[in-house]
């Protein structure tokens, strides 16, 4: 796919559209690499074009981060500037729809100290954690999308050329959203909504308690769902509103709330995890009532272990996701190393956080309320990917039936 000032055009009113659908007068975010600046121009003049009040970026730079990780002490990494707190107050106190540009090197921080890189992962999530709740629980627009760089686009097409590694992976991720040159990309988004939103009310009314899990490469776990739990997938609503938007671009999941107490046995990933600059390659967890008790990787388990042991609901699961292996994504072929990519893909799971919105009246509870009904809490929501294409999902219902709901790795309801 040749990559046009066109297909910019149409990711960019697709992103203001139907990633954050803004609204009349609400001002943005943008948090972007500075690398890519012109496609920003191009997605800051649809917002403005689509009513958008107020355009602000927040520039950032691998280059950058990496010597701030190098540098800096630990000390002053884990020190967060008031002027940052209070800039996410304000984006918060002012409505901002907010818009994240992932373009991650996937081996940015390879050979750094892991500790100053896990002690300011810590320290900002701790700090800014209540600016950044309200977007997770729906009460504002947010859309992660993705634009490629050519660290990135050399990991995933190792064999091309630095300019041809990234128009292929420009490509691919216009391929993942659903754009082409001759495509009304809009309506393509409305009908793949509406299929997620089908799925998700075939799964509700089955009034599921529990799913049991089994592949061949040693997955055998099940799963309980709190009562109450709501499937969710595709465009949500920001809470009390008739507002639609899609915070992942692009997206092929639907997904709940697990009983944060009641998981057991063992889950093997299927595809490499990139956390905190470092690659996790092919290990596994075993769940004992809820929590992981033991874990195993190729690579980098010291990082696996860091990340179960940031907080007492990271050994825990805030989410499962059910993606078939007819996806777009799965069917490309193409390993990303990127979640936002990679776990569209699969059926995935997320350590760490739960989406209150996944609970019926999750959203107004306490952080105290939603644990007592089986929610997780973490600083931490990383997802990692299960999905095989013998997976096999049995769900067990409130009137004791059992149904498979996925065989041989897609949907089976």
């Amino acid at each position: 796919m040749k990559i046009t000032n066109k297909l910019l055009k149409k990711y960019a009113e697709l992103i203001a559209v139907k990633g954050v659908n803004i609204q009349k007068g609400q001002p943005v975010r943008i948090k972007a690499p500075i690398e890519e600046y012109k496609f920003v121009e191009i997605l800051v003049s649809s917002l403005y074009k689509h009513g958008a009040s107020d355009v602000i970026i927040n520039w950032s730079s691998d280059k950058i981060t990496r010597a701030n990780y190098r540098y800096k002490s630990i000390k002053t990494l884990k020190t967060i500037p008031q002027p940052t707190i209070e800039s996410e107050k304000y984006y918060l106190e002012h409505q901002f729809a907010r818009i994240s540009l992932s373009s991650n090197d996937p081996d940015l921080l390879k050979g750094l100290n892991q500790k100053k890189i896990q002690a300011a992962s810590f320290a900002s999530s701790k700090a800014l954690a209540k600016y950044s709740d309200p977007y997770m629980a729906s009460q504002l627009q947010w859309c992660v999308a993705a634009v490629p760089n050519v660290a990135w686009a050399k990991k995933v097409f190792p064999h091309l050329s630095k300019s041809a590694a990234k128009q292929a992976l420009w490509g691919e991720i216009l391929k993942c959203v659903r754009i082409d040159e001759n495509n009304d990309c809009i309506e393509a988004w409305n009908v793949h909504d509406k299929r997620l939103h089908d799925k998700c009310e075939k799964l509700n009314a089955l009034k599921i308690v529990s799913l049991h899990y089994r592949s061949l490469n040693g997955t055998d776990f099940e799963i309980k769902l709190p009562k109450g739990h709501i499937w969710a997938g595709g465009a949500e609503y920001r809470e009390n509103t008739d507002i639609l938007f899609n915070p992942n671009m692009p997206t092929e999941e639907v997904f709940t709330m697990p009983e944060r107490n009641s998981i057991n046995g063992k889950v093997v990933s299927t595809k490499p995890l990139s956390y905190e600059g470092k690659l996790i390659e092919n290990f596994s967890f075993i769940f004992k009532d809820g929590k992981v008790v033991s874990c195993e990787a190729e690579k980098n388990i010291d990082v696996l272990k860091s990340l179960i042991n940031t907080d007492e609901g990271s050994s825990r699961l805030g989410e499962v996701a059910l993606v078939p292996c007819d996806s777009p994504i799965y069917q490309s072929g193409v390993l990303f190393y990127n979640t936002l990519f990679d776990e569209n893909a699969s059926c995935h799971l997320a350590l760490g956080q739960c989406y209150s919105m996944n609970l019926e009246g999750g959203t107004s509870m306490s952080k105290e309320e939603l644990l007592a009904h089986g929610g997780n809490d973490s600083l931490v929501h990383v997802d990692f990917m299960i999905g095989t294409n013998d997976l096999e999902i049995i769900a067990k219902t409130e009137d004791d039936r059992e149904i498979t709901i996925f065989k041989n790795g897609t949907w089976a309801i």
